[in-house]
């Protein structure tokens, strides 16, 4: 499976418009989970894998999607968010807020 980038066919998408391409990334099993991971500090694969819990395999993957498109990098620190995937963030963690306000108003019992 490839790197879902604008200008080329993605999930959803013959087009290849950006905004389908960046939600058939985000959209992949452990992408956003790595990048709420990553959004404080750097860390190893070790300690990634561990946070996220899941395979070694996936985790594989999905970095290697999330680097060639521009959102993790690597050095000898470990694995982090680019500035481009800390303007992400910015912009997707206030949606964690709506959500939770939705729940409430959907079922204050589980809104936890």
């Amino acid at each position: 499976m490839s790197t879902p980038l604008p200008g080329g066919p993605v999930r959803g998408s013959e087009t290849g418009r950006p905004i389908m391409a960046l939600l058939d990334l985000l959209g992949r099993k452990m992408s956003l989970r790595i990048l709420w991971e990553l959004r404080e500090t750097r860390i190893n694969f070790r300690a990634l894998q561990n946070a996220a819990e899941t395979n070694p395999s996936v985790l594989n993957a999905r970095l290697k999607e999330l680097r060639t498109a521009g959102l993790v990098d690597h050095d000898a620190s470990g694995y982090g968010v680019t500035n481009q995937g800390k303007e992400l963030l910015a912009i997707a963690l206030p949606l964690e807020e709506w959500a939770h306000q939705w729940a409430e108003q959907l079922d204050p019992i589980s809104a936890g």
